[in-house]
């Protein structure tokens, strides 16, 4: 019996220790992202606005051999300032259908015609925005990033970005900062009636 007893204090002291240095193990401090800076940050930004489509909306578009395709210089710039806005047949806005401009720069629906915004850093674009003003437009929704101000119009997917981390947002403002300024005062969104 004393034996016995040995061997089950044994066996308790071994699953004591062997439970401490496993829960030891696992709550290794997780690692810090090491904050990018300069071209990385850049490099990031420009890495994320290409995957996140950003170019389909709000960068002009020419036919090409392959169909669409992107505008080098006017990279970003938004809805052409200079292109007639077209009248849509508003049968089918009013049923819940969107309508697109051919290279995606605006489109309408029930909400009215809305203009992809200019993204550059000229002061037609986000040029005097500062990176809270892009956070607040990118986070909450806000247009110009300003309190008081109406939501993001469609087919802005701002709910896709609520949840986006600090240092994704810090990268994007910073890559779009760093790109050519083009001057660009895309028109004010038209709201359904006027349509």
């Amino acid at each position: 019996m004393k034996n016995y007893k040995s061997n089950l204090l044994f066996l308790g002291t071994l699953c004591l220790v062997l439970f401490t240095i496993s829960c030891t193990n696992s709550q290794k401090p997780a690692q810090e992202e090491i904050a990018l800076t300069g071209d990385a940050l850049v490099a990031k930004g420009e890495y994320l606005v290409t995957v996140m489509g950003c170019n389909d909306c709000h960068s002009p578009k020419q036919l090409g051999p392959r169909g669409p395709e992107l505008i080098p210089e006017l990279l970003l710039s938004g809805y052409p300032a200079e292109r007639p806005i077209m009248s849509f047949d508003t049968t089918l806005t009013n049923k819940g259908f969107a309508v697109f401009y051919p290279d995606l720069t605006a489109s309408a629906g029930p909400w009215g015609i809305s203009f992809a915004a200019n993204l550059t850093p000229d002061a037609t674009g986000i040029g005097t925005w500062t990176e809270e003003q892009f956070n607040k437009a990118m986070k909450e929704g806000k247009f110009k990033g300003l309190d008081g101000t109406r939501r993001l119009l469609p087919p802005m997917p701002v709910e896709n970005f609520t949840n986006i981390k600090d240092e994704d947002l810090k990268a994007i403002f910073a890559y779009l900062k760093s790109i050519n300024p083009v001057k660009n005062a895309v028109p004010a969104a038209i709201p359904p009636g006027e349509m």
